[in-house]
């Protein structure tokens, strides 16, 4: 009888510890990010520039009269929202790009003064594993940003 409880005791060890959800490294995490960014863009038939850091892009209208610096203020009019449609923040700001997340300070200088993009930002470009307020962990986000001014 002995025998037989540690059995199911270590079979259940066995199935508990199998079954928990596993951590993504890094890597795999922009892997996942970036199957879920191109799932996007064939769901909503999308042609999309990747850069090297995976950052996704669709530029609407070039703008004219340059482009920003990281040390530029910029004014812009966005949406933000994940891959559901759900948006999570809306407005139009000023900020120093400088301040901004890694995926803005990126994205903004892709466009001109008047320029209009949509960005599809892997999570580490964003809030990465800590999230922010509505924004869980490790989530893509999904910008349409217009550069006002700079």
């Amino acid at each position: 009888m002995r025998y037989f409880t540690f059995l199911l005791a270590l079979v259940g060890f066995l199935f508990f510890s199998c079954n928990k959800d596993k951590t993504l490294t890094p890597e795999e995490q922009l892997q996942e990010d970036i199957r879920i960014i191109q799932q996007y863009l064939a769901d909503k038939n999308l042609t999309a520039t990747a850069t090297s850091s995976g950052l996704h892009h669709i530029i609407a209208e070039a703008g004219t009269g340059g482009h920003p610096t990281l040390q530029s203020n910029v004014k812009v009019k966005y949406k933000g929202y994940f891959t559901n449609g759900s948006v999570f923040d809306e407005n139009t700001s000023t900020f120093p790009l400088s301040n901004l997340i890694t995926g803005w300070q990126e994205a903004i200088p892709l466009l001109q003064k008047g320029g209009k993009g949509i960005f599809l930002l892997p999570s580490y470009l964003a809030y990465g594993p800590s999230g922010l307020g509505p924004i869980p962990p490790n989530t893509v986000l999904i910008f349409d940003i217009e550069l006002i001014d700079f």
